[in-house]
């Protein structure tokens, strides 16, 4: 199968498990390149162990992530949906990526079962409006937590929801917006502690292009 019809087929398997679960899914088509170019581009991939994504989907930031990171350094995605779990093992050969099917909000148990302590950098783009409370609440707890000092929360949304919930737990929170996706996305950098690893400058001006 050629790199287009991948794509095509990625996208179509996405679009299905999105109308058979919406509120889980969140988006009807996959992060654009510009919203996943903005949120990572601040992250200085050569100092990165270990990164943790929530809701992978069918991979096109776990593609982009596992090509910015070390060799030595470990990707573990974590899905609730068993099919986009199974899907990802099947298309992605690369010792670096652990695909667990389990809730974000388990992610401190999900890190010590694959040998880690903590986090450098958690990535989410969970649907965060649309979910319960009471597991919003769980999850933003768990990452606060499961995040080592000097690192931070990536997280990729289309409304202003979480920018309390993550005031409420972070040191800092930093925000962009990137206008080339349907619809336009919102971004934030939540710091686990007041030291940052990239400036505000230079975060919203990557948002903003």
């Amino acid at each position: 199968m050629t790199a287009a019809k991948r794509a095509v087929s990625a996208k179509l398997f996405f679009l299905k498990e999105f109308f058979r679960d919406p509120r889980a899914v969140g988006s009807v088509i996959p992060t654009s390149r510009a919203a996943i170019d903005a949120l990572l581009d601040p992250v200085d991939w050569s100092r990165v162990r270990t990164v943790v994504e929530y809701g992978p989907g069918t991979g096109v930031f776990t593609r982009e992530i596992l090509s910015r990171i070390r060799p030595s350094a470990r990707l573990v995605a974590i899905d609730t949906n068993r099919v986009f779990i199974d899907y990802l093992r099947d298309v992605i050969a690369d010792d670096r990526l652990v695909c667990v099917h389990g809730s974000a909000a388990d992610v401190e148990a999900i890190l010590a079962r694959c040998g880690e302590h903590a986090a450098d950098y958690v990535i989410s783009g969970l649907p965060f409006s649309t979910l319960p409370g009471a597991i919003t609440d769980a999850i933003m707890d768990s990452t606060c937590r499961a995040i080592r000092p000097g690192g931070a929360f990536l997280v990729y949304q289309y409304s202003l929801f979480v920018m309390p919930m993550l005031e409420a737990r972070f040191d800092r929170v930093q925000l962009g917006r990137v206008w080339r996706c349907t619809p336009p996305a919102r971004l934030f950098w939540a710091h686990r502690s007041m030291a940052s690893a990239f400036s505000l400058d230079d975060a919203e001006s990557l948002a903003a292009e």
